[in-house]
């Protein structure tokens, strides 16, 4: 099954998140925060969207920084991915 976002909504796959922190702390699982930071898995076309014309910036395989709350969290074929819209994306890392 493929996940193909309308207007301008981006499909999120999150990165790992750490296990230990710099100094060798095993962390349990609940003390594990989310990572903010994805993949970038599928663009959505832009278009108009509330009257205003969006281009998308982001492209497949993008690595992103998006805001902590944002977003509908799926789960397909034993995976979870974040929906977000575009203006939830705060940066693109290079």
């Amino acid at each position: 099954m493929k996940l193909a976002p309308l207007f301008d909504r981006v499909v999120l796959k999150q990165l790992v998140a750490e296990e230990t922190t710099k100094s060798g702390i095993v962390l349990p699982g609940q003390a594990k925060e989310k990572p903010q930071q994805a993949e970038v898995i599928a663009v959505g076309p832009g278009g108009v969207v509330d009257g205003k014309d969006v281009t998308m910036q982001v492209k497949v395989g993008d690595k992103v920084i998006f805001s902590k709350y944002s977003g509908t969290e799926v789960e397909m074929d034993d995976e979870k991915f974040v929906i977000v819209k575009q203006n939830d994306i705060l940066a693109v890392i290079e």
